[in-house]
């Protein structure tokens, strides 16, 4: 699959019922992946950012699709496995 087209904004996850799901590419606030903390929610889109994003002024700057994985594998958003 493709994502050279797709582009990430981080927001703050009390943001998140601010999006229109209908502009974005997740479906629901229950789909959207997030921070450790819980505080910190992204959302993917193609194309030019969704209305819903643009007037959100806590959110980050664009990503593409690799720099959201450098950033997802971070301690912020992953949290480390056990030791078993």
């Amino acid at each position: 699959m493709a994502f050279e087209n797709r582009k990430y904004v981080i927001i703050p996850s009390s943001e998140i019922s601010n999006i229109d799901f209908n502009e974005v590419l997740e479906s629901a606030p229950n789909t959207c992946r997030y921070s450790v903390d819980g505080t910190k929610t992204f959302v993917k889109y193609e194309g030019d950012q969704p209305q819903s994003v643009v007037v959100i002024s806590s959110k980050s700057q664009e990503y593409s699709h690799d720099d959201i994985l450098s950033i997802l594998s971070s301690e912020e958003w992953t949290s480390p496995m056990e030791d078993l």
